[in-house]
């Protein structure tokens, strides 16, 4: 048996042959699955002759996927009948290594010591430290053939397969359980008893209700104690009302109800069920303070009036925003209408506003259209002000014990570029002498994000240490400016 020509022969095949969207099932795989097989073959004392056949079948293995993906081990026995009497395999040879080819096959079924030593060469990766790099490999091979449909039903199987997989062989399990067991607990979710996962979902919807019922009131308290009793427009869907109800004498709060209710809809389509949930509660309540509060009437001042209502209403805006709500359409028609056109966001709502201001000072004059820009001005000033602050990113660094899966959902779940540092942790009071070496990953998020992350990082590790700084500027590499959400 001439395995070395055999290798040098298929490697150069496979290297030439394999589809590039093979992620996992690559060389790198055969080369990783023959080094496990020889370790395992080796420490369980197989003779040189049962070695080459081990060898043989691990190289061939997985040739098959030089021509289908589903049903690969049939054409890999295929391919080992075809090609390796050339390198002087005789028939009972090929056999037992086409026996073990096959055994290859999920669920594995193994009969035998060089059947164990096989199957556990295969699945060797899931008891070592490359466990997280090389999954998320196959992760994106079975997405991209469309055999998975997101990471999280990728999450639930891997933690049934990990939770099912058990070694064959003696050394298998002496050198790689633990790190199942190790790599087991870093996908697990964390589990949080009934009573207090309900709290925490409580609590954070309680937080949110709370932002929407702040920024409801304040919304409404710019727009009857300035801009109505001034005759003063703001921009949007909250300022087309404002229109309406000046030209036509109509209840403004009606009418800001009846002007947002496509863009409700809008969101189901554009962005997702909670944001439409949570901006019909928005717009519901503030018709609903906007006709039933009986709010005093500030100023009679323009200038006062244009800055101070434009200030109060973007703070009521922001805050909607930061509950993951809104009270006015706008964004929803400029995020539905620019993923149809070649237009932006930006210039979508400024066309929009400039016909509003227009008909403002074609119908009331340019002086109170000059002065309602001011107040829209000031209105998206505070609104980035309150969603974002004065800086619009925020850099995290987290450090923790199961930082391989903090990385690996941070990339692919947030899809945030990170920066690993290596460092050691430990050096506490009485216990100076205990420390051992760790990755320190830093990150850049918005603001909006910051919430996602700070549960992320608590779902995986409820102990990880993890602190944030503001950046005042930031640019280059996978930044997310803030967006509409």
């Amino acid at each position: 048996m001439q395995f070395e020509k055999a290798h040098s022969f298929l490697i150069d095949k496979l290297e030439k042959g394999l589809p590039e969207y093979l992620h996992y099932h690559n060389v790198e795989h055969t080369q990783r699955v023959l080094a496990s097989t020889i370790l395992l073959a080796q420490a369980e004392n197989i003779s040189e002759e049962d070695l080459i056949i081990l060898k043989t079948a691990a190289l061939f293995h997985d040739a098959g996927f030089l021509e289908t993906y589903t049903g690969h081990e049939e054409i890999s026995c295929e391919m080992a009948r075809k090609w390796l009497p050339r390198f002087e395999y005789n028939n009972e040879q090929i056999e037992k290594i086409c026996k073990l080819i096959l055994v290859t096959k999920m669920p594995q079924s193994a009969s035998s010591k060089l059947e164990e030593i096989i199957c556990d060469a295969d699945l060797f990766y899931l008891g070592t430290n490359q466990y997280i790099a090389i999954s998320n490999s196959l992760y994106k091979e079975l997405h991209e053939a469309a055999f998975i449909k997101n990471r999280s039903e990728w999450n639930e199987q891997q933690l049934k397969f990990l939770q099912a997989q058990r070694y064959f062989t003696k050394s298998a399990q002496k050198r790689l359980s633990k790190g199942l067991q190790s790599n087991l607990q870093k996908i697990k979710p964390r589990e949080r008893p009934g009573n207090e996962n309900l709290k925490f979902k409580t609590f954070a919807y309680a937080g949110d209700f709370f932002l929407i019922l702040m920024g409801v009131i304040i919304a409404a308290f710019a727009l009857n104690s300035f801009l109505v009793p001034n005759g003063f427009f703001d921009g949007g869907i909250t300022g087309i009302s404002l229109l309406i109800h000046e030209i036509y004498d109509l209840n403004l709060a009606y009418v800001i109800v009846i002007a947002n209710l496509p863009f409700i809809v809008m969101c189901v389509y554009a962005i997702n069920w909670e944001y439409a949930i949570k901006t019909c509660l928005c717009i519901l309540l503030l018709g609903f303070f906007v006709l039933y509060v009986p709010y005093p009437i500030i100023t009679s001042d323009k200038l006062l009036v244009s800055i101070f209502g434009g200030f109060f209403l973007g703070t009521g805006i922001g805050l909607t925003m930061r509950a993951g709500g809104a009270i006015d359409g706008i964004e929803v028609l400029a995020l539905y209408t620019w993923r149809r056109t070649s237009f932006t966001i930006s210039e979508i709502i400024m066309a929009i506003n400039i016909v509003i201001f227009s008909i403002a000072a074609f119908r009331f004059g340019i002086e109170i259209a000059l002065y309602s820009m001011l107040t829209y001005f000031t209105a998206t000033r505070t609104i980035d002000y309150v969603v974002e602050g004065i800086e619009a990113y925020i850099g995290v660094t987290i450090i923790s014990s199961k930082s391989e899966i903090v990385k690996d959902r941070l990339v692919n779940e947030m899809g945030r570029g990170i920066t690993v540092y290596k460092g050691e942790r430990g050096f506490l009071p009485g216990k100076f002498e205990l420390h051992a070496d760790c990755d320190i990953i830093f990150t850049v998020i918005t603001r909006l994000e910051i919430r996602k992350l700070k549960n992320l990082i608590s779902e995986i590790d409820p102990n990880s240490f993890v602190f944030a700084s503001t950046i005042k500027e930031a640019s280059g590499g996978i930044i997310k400016r803030r967006h509409v959400h």
